[in-house]
């Protein structure tokens, strides 16, 4: 009985080792990218004055009725809450039609813009049929943009698709 050629089999596994290799070379190198852009926005939401307001990044999702997130002045965003407007005392910044006609601007065109927002969670929960969501609702009393292009919101490799959250929202099933 003949024994195949090992060549082939042993030039398999060079290369498997070096293509397995450069893939960690490279992930190595792209580490501290990432982690000097959680650094650096660590440092921002550190230095953001302490106060009885909220920051709030707009989220849109075609035909959903949340408005976006919104956190504590130099917490995380991790620690933010997805809500649902009530726009009894004030309008949301973004407050219009949702079917444009001609070339105004429609309902989310704010999207990923943070704000300053003042007002106060009712401690009540909004359903939102459309993404299938309880959320918690929060009066709204006053909104001023902060930034218009903040960049990511949760992590710097995210990236919205559109029609999906950036994360589950384990408190928010019906």
């Amino acid at each position: 009985m003949l024994l195949p050629n090992r060549f082939p089999m042993q030039s398999l596994f060079r290369l498997l080792f070096l293509g397995t290799a450069l893939l960690f070379i490279t992930q190595c190198a792209s580490s501290p990218d990432v982690s000097l852009l959680v650094n650096q926005r660590r440092a921002e939401i550190a230095a953001e004055a302490p106060g009885d307001y909220f920051i709030g990044r707009r989220f849109f999702i075609e035909r959903t009725h949340f408005w976006g997130y919104l956190r504590r002045p130099q917490q995380d965003w991790q620690s933010s809450k997805l809500v649902i407007f009530n726009e009894s005392k004030m309008r949301a910044p973004d407050r219009l039609p949702e079917m444009p006609t001609g070339t105004e601007m429609a309902y989310g065109y704010d999207h990923n813009r943070e704000y300053r927002i003042w007002g106060r969670f009712t401690g009540r929960k909004i359903y939102d049929p459309n993404s299938d969501l309880a959320l918690p609702e929060f009066e709204l009393q006053r909104a001023e943009i902060k930034n218009q292009s903040p960049g990511w919101l949760f992590t710097p490799k995210e990236r919205f698709n559109g029609y999906q959250l950036l994360r589950v929202e384990p408190e928010a099933t019906p």
